[in-house]
């Protein structure tokens, strides 16, 4: 009976006697991991069956669930198939490789007749230690379902979500025993039939007649499988919560209807919740209630975009700085989101400093809808600690909201994957499933997420529990802002998660103020190649009219892609930009370091000149360098000149909570809306970080070169906001660039920061595209056309005296982008020409990588993996380290309560060139087996604030941040 206990009266007349026997001992849990009482097999498979169905009914987007009925075969009856895939997970633990891990429990079903031969099953693990419960239980999947009647294009899907419970997809070779097991693992015999039983009694369990009446009508698509393994993933963990599945070990207590009840308990308990649902069409005065005013120009025209697109597709909107789009595209993804069936929404932004302002934003937006729906926005980021609106959101949740978790055991996040080992989830909590769950959520699995696009292209990567993300992001739109930072090595990582949201029916919303043609067409052929399930889909984009623009595309019933295209004027006139060059003289290939140091003396001193003479009537100057050591050097010498007073520092190696501080200081002081006194003068030096989405106002532009898409984004930075106070001189937006060396007769040199970041090619394009002194440029007028040209291949751009440099250029950058496009596609999840195929089989195909988050960074940005460190002191002659403040630790390094975030925020990452050395820094003594520190690597500073990293001199300080001596 469906929803009561388990008939065992109707088992016993299908089943013989040893049958129903073992199914009253296989075990599914160790009392160990069941709160005391061994957990049947039955009881893990229906509890994780009832989890599903509440995600099905409190969790899953309405296209989630369309699909599934479709796949099910009609209205309704998507709900009972996803309750049974993600129930039969654990079908391979009726085996002997699963049930002789446990000695209690291997002891109990050998007393019920089951048997194996040890010898035989300690060989076979050893020739393939991989063979495990996931897998045996592939290949129990795959045959039964066969005998079943499944068609073969069912059972080639199905049999690996089974398989791959654990993280990864093996192949279907990867499946088979190991021959030297001699059917030891997989069981022989009396086994078969036992396992025909697990599998028959827990689908009729759940309503149907045999497992020939659960067989889909359609193939899933990969996109729609992966979600699924995502979804079994879950279901999968949140039924592993001992604190609310507590062991059952008589089956005469086991059904369905008290799994329902235990799991409608946990569920309640954990407070998972949904996004905004049936989300109705949002009205024409949506925008005024959202944003507090009425669209402007590009926004309605981007709001009418998204109303007539034909199916889920891609939008990218090209726009200005300042034009608003960032308002646009939460008012598309609201009509999107109603349109097709979207649950939520994921907004990546370039970097982690833009990724805070985008979560306030955020929060406004959907609490203007609802509110209710401010507080489900997850911030998802590695330094999201150390966001004040962050914190304050968690300290609202209450203290129960980090621990809603600590209960989900280990599965598929170490190496004991049975469930056999010591519980002990507080030390890996913060480093695995803390990853996914910010505090009753799981990280992208949460309705709404702000967070860096890394996430997005972590996807694409070939890693385990990828399924997890892309069960995080199917059923949402997803936003990408200033889709143009992603370079050749990134872009390979966002084609590829493009092409699976594509084929997931995700609607996308792409953001660039400066985007290249190349760079468009791209971002289009991998989405509708991904709708199309096709390896190649080549597609005529066109153009835009206009600047701003909104492009966007679908396929229509016949799989032919559609286009909607559309133009329109800025809200504002074009800025006209004085911009002026600021020539620097560069040390040669062979110049001495006393050489460098006063050459680098000099440019700064000729900085610091020109923002005298410029702000000598007051206003607000950004210098953004191409580095952190020239960004440094600079700031020293303006504090010299101005008083620490006029002059601000912001860049990456500042400790994180201090880089925090220092990032809510400017744009509190040069944000919108901020009253500035008449005659006052401030200077932020800073880095790329302030180069895109950071809301400050500048009067005046000093910034190394770059390529010219870059400068223009720093442009964006100058007058962006109407109503402030702006000094005589400055009434006119200035720019001077500087970071290169114009040479008489030959091309220009560049300063070495900026080279080996950007490469000459692209540099000497933009040199080129500068106006002649007295000269400027119009924003955003001048955008399409001084993008498009430095980006196209015309050699005729670059003077005669360059053309030959600029060749070389040219062929040594096309190099450099094919082998780091090569090797980022060794990262990526699907194999070359695997875009067709049809199942997840053999997806991990060269083994999953990313042990860590460290490490999916350094994958898909193309760095050498830098390693963070955590600054304390020990001056001489003190027996106890000491946080930066100065409060004390212990002689151990021992963190009391009230300090942890103080030593935490103390965090700090390396130059890439101190990671071989750093990776033999521990954690202090004290810190051993903390859940915050009990992996991090300690940097003892002296009393000066100096430390050695192998043979590297650093010091720190709070003004400067790290610096390497």
């Amino acid at each position: 009976m469906v929803g009561g206990l388990v008939d065992l009266q109707q088992l016993g007349g299908r089943y013989e006697p040893a049958v129903v026997r073992a199914l009253a001992v296989l075990w599914g849990k160790s009392r160990e991991r069941a709160g005391g009482t061994t957990s049947l097999l039955m009881v893990h498979l229906l509890d994780t069956a009832a989890v599903a169905e509440l995600l099905w009914d409190d969790f899953l987007a309405p296209s989630t669930r369309s699909a599934l009925d479709e796949v099910a075969g009609g209205p309704g009856r998507g709900r009972r198939l996803l309750a049974w895939l993600c129930g039969v997970h654990d079908c391979g633990k009726a085996t002997p490789v699963h049930q002789r891990l446990w000695p209690e429990g291997a002891e109990a079903v050998r007393r019920s007749g089951l048997a194996w031969v040890e010898p035989a099953a300690v060989a076979g693990v050893k020739s393939k230690r991989r063979w495990r419960h996931d897998w045996a239980g592939g290949l129990v999947a795959r045959e039964l379902l066969t005998a079943a009647g499944w068609g073969p294009e069912q059972v080639d899907w199905a049999w690996p979500l089974v398989a791959g419970h654990h993280g990864a997809f093996p192949s279907l070779k990867d499946v088979q025993e190991p021959g030297s097991a001699k059917g030891q693992l997989r069981g022989r015999g009396v086994w078969r039939r036992v396992q025909e039983a697990v599998m028959d009694a827990f689908t009729r369990e759940l309503g149907f007649g045999g497992l020939g009446e659960v067989e889909p009508v359609a193939v899933p698509s990969r996109a729609l499988q992966l979600q699924l393994s995502g979804l079994v993933v879950m279901a999968d963990w949140i039924a592993s919560d001992e604190r609310h599945f507590q062991g059952v070990d008589d089956l005469e207590r086991v059904g369905l209807g008290e799994s329902r009840g235990r799991a409608a308990k946990a569920w309640a308990a954990l407070g998972l919740q949904h996004g905004w649902g049936a989300v109705a069409l949002p009205g024409p005065e949506a925008f005024l209630d959202r944003f507090g005013h009425t669209p402007r120009a590009s926004q309605a025209m981007v709001i009418e975009a998204a109303r007539r697109m034909g199916g889920p597709g891609l939008m990218v909107i090209e726009a200005p700085m300042g034009e608003g789009k960032t308002e646009a595209a939460h008012a598309a993804a609201e009509v999107l989101a109603a349109r097709f069936g979207a649950d939520g929404v994921f907004v990546g932004m370039p970097t982690q400093a833009t990724s805070d302002p985008m979560f306030t934003r955020t929060r406004r937006w959907l609490g203007a809808i609802d509110p209710d729906l401010a507080s489900r926005v997850v911030l998802l980021h590695g330094k999201r600690a150390f966001n004040s609106e962050w914190k304050e959101l968690l300290e609202n949740a209450g203290a129960s909201a980090d621990e809603a978790f600590r209960g989900v055991d280990e599965y598929g996040m170490d190496d004991d994957p049975h469930g056999v080992g010591h519980a002990e989830c507080g030390g890996q909590e913060r480093h695995g499933p803390a990853e996914w769950f910010l505090g009753a959520k799981r990280g992208l699995l949460a309705p709404f997420v702000v967070g860096t696009v890394d996430q997005l292209l972590y996807a694409a990567t070939r890693t385990r529990h990828v399924m997890l993300r892309m069960a995080g992001l199917a059923g949402k739109v997803v936003v990408l802002d200033e889709v143009h930072a992603c370079d050749v090595y990134m872009s390979q990582f966002l084609g590829e998660a493009l092409r699976w949201l594509g084929q997931a029916g995700v609607p996308v919303v792409a953001l660039s103020a400066t985007l290249a043609p190349a760079q468009r067409q791209a971002l289009f052929e991998a989405y509708l190649a991904g709708a199309a399930s096709r390896e190649e889909f080549k597609v005529c984009v066109p153009a835009p009219a206009g600047y701003p623009s909104v492009t966007a595309a679908w396929l229509d019933d016949a799989g032919q892609p559609q286009f909607h295209a559309d133009a329109t004027a800025s809200w504002r006139a074009d800025l006209p930009v004085a911009v002026g060059v600021l020539p620097e003289r560069l040390p040669g290939a062979d110049s001495s370091r006393e050489d460098r140091r006063r050459l680098q003396a000099e440019a700064d001193a000729a900085v610091a000149d020109l923002l005298a003479e410029e702000l000598a009537g007051g206003g607000t100057a950004l210098v953004i360098r191409n580095s952190v050591a020239r960004a440094q050097s600079l700031h020293e010498e303006l504090r010299g000149r101005f008083g620490e007073g006029e002059v601000r520092l912001l860049h990456a190696r500042f400790a994180v909570a201090r880089r925090a501080d220092i990032t809510e200081e400017c744009l509190r002081l040069m944000g919108p809306r901020t009253s500035r006194p008449r005659g006052g003068r401030l200077v932020l030096v800073a880095t790329q970080l302030a180069e895109q989405s950071f809301d400050v106002d500048a009067d005046l532009l000093v910034t190394d070169l770059a390529p010219v898409d870059l400068v223009l984004q720093r442009m964006g930075r100058l007058h962006r906001h109407e109503g402030t106070w702006r000094p005589e001189r400055l009434r006119t937006p200035k720019a001077f660039v500087t970071g290169f060396e114009p040479r008489p007769g030959r091309e220009p040199a560049f300063a070495y920061a900026g080279e080996m970041i950007y490469g000459r090619h692209l540099l000497l394009r933009t040199a080129a595209v500068l106006p002649v002194p007295g000269g400027g440029w119009s924003v955003p007028g001048d955008v399409p056309r001084l993008v498009e040209s430095v980006y196209e291949s015309d050699a005729a751009l670059l003077p005669e005296a360059w053309r030959e440099a600029g060749e070389a250029a040219r062929e040594e950058q096309e190099q450099a982008d094919h082998g780091r496009a090569a090797v980022a596609r060794g990262f990526l999840l699907t194999g070359p020409g695997d875009h067709e195929r049809r199942t997840l089989a053999g997806l991990h195909y060269a083994g999953s990588g990313g042990r860590d988050e460290d490490a999916l960074r350094a994958a898909v940005r193309d760095g050498d993996e830098s390693v963070e460190v955590v600054l304390v002191v020990r001056r001489e002659g003190d027996e106890v380290y000491r946080t930066l403040a100065g409060r004390a630790l212990s002689v151990n390094g021992d963190v009391a309560p009230e300090i942890l975030d103080e030593v935490v925020g103390s965090t700090v990452r390396l130059p890439p060139r101190l990671t071989l050395p750093a990776l033999d820094l521990k954690p202090l003594p004290g810190w051993h087996g903390h859940p915050w520190l009990g992996r991090a690597r300690a940097l003892v500073l002296d009393g000066s604030g100096r430390a050695r990293v192998g043979d590297f001199a650093v010091s720190y300080d709070a003004e400067c941040g790290l610096r390497q001596l």
